[in-house]
């Protein structure tokens, strides 16, 4: 199963979604990669405790080895196992992200590099699970990414800015679902930073559910101990077991994967 985690709007907790899914599958047995997308390196320095400094051993190196002609690459694996890497905790993997991927994204787009992610992914064997942080802009990695992956999960908080961002996103999803992959499924919208006291938040969530948006059921709400467990490099399954956030990410689990 591979899924995407992706909003075109900044902030609304793509990487904090992504790793804390990963770990919580990851600790129930599931071996789970995640791979980075994002310049930014979130999950990367989430999983690994910081950044990776070598471009040649993140996805970075990947991309770049498309743009040359290779007429062994197919005697060569899906060309992502050897930058893949362990992360502390078990069963959980990621294949980690460089700054050296804003510069390659021209030269990508303009050789239409555009499915080599999902041939790579393709030939990529042993992982139950796989998911794809991306970048808050639907750019040539964002579209790499839903057109290799099978599912996509969208992060929302609850405002009037990302309500529009919500429209927008959508229609751009369904562009990429008709035009490049028909097989993806917009699994729903997960709602981050969710204030259960706050009349206006349940009012914004009930509106876009009766507009017809895929609301999931499952809350997130907001907690120094997420920016915590970013500071500890430990996703909250392993730094805060027992917190209420985490049994909201372990009912989020659950409703991804019934």
């Amino acid at each position: 199963m591979r899924r995407v985690v992706f909003n075109q709007k900044g902030g609304v907790g793509k990487s904090t979604i992504t790793c804390n899914l990963a770990a919580i599958g990851a600790a129930e047995g599931a071996k789970t990669l995640v791979i980075d997308l994002d310049v930014q390196g979130n999950s990367t320095q989430y999983l690994l405790g910081g950044k990776v400094a070598d471009p040649d051993a993140t996805i970075a190196n990947f991309f770049k080895d498309t743009l040359s002609i290779n007429p062994f690459a197919k005697a060569q694996g899906s060309g992502l196992d050897a930058l893949i890497l362990e992360t502390p905790f078990e069963n959980l993997y990621v294949l980690p992200s460089h700054a050296e991927l804003e510069p390659l994204q021209s030269r990508l787009e303009g050789r239409h590099k555009i499915y080599k992610l999902r041939e790579a992914l393709d030939a990529l064997s042993g992982y139950d699970r796989i998911y794809i942080d991306t970048p808050p802009v639907l750019n040539f990695y964002s579209r790499s990414a839903l057109i290799a992956a099978e599912r996509c999960l969208i992060p929302f908080d609850c405002d009037a800015f990302s309500r529009e961002a919500l429209y927008t996103l959508m229609e751009a999803l369904a562009e990429v679902k008709a035009d490049h992959n028909p097989q993806l499924d917009i699994e729903g919208v997960v709602v981050n930073q969710f204030q259960s006291r706050a009349r206006l938040p349940q009012q914004l969530v009930d509106e876009l559910a009766a507009e017809g948006h895929p609301m999931l059921n499952s809350r997130i709400s907001p907690s120094v101990k997420v920016r915590e467990s970013h500071s500890m490099a430990k996703p909250l399954i392993y730094s805060e077991p027992g917190h209420k956030v985490t049994d909201e990410f372990r009912a989020l689990h659950k409703e991804l994967h019934p």
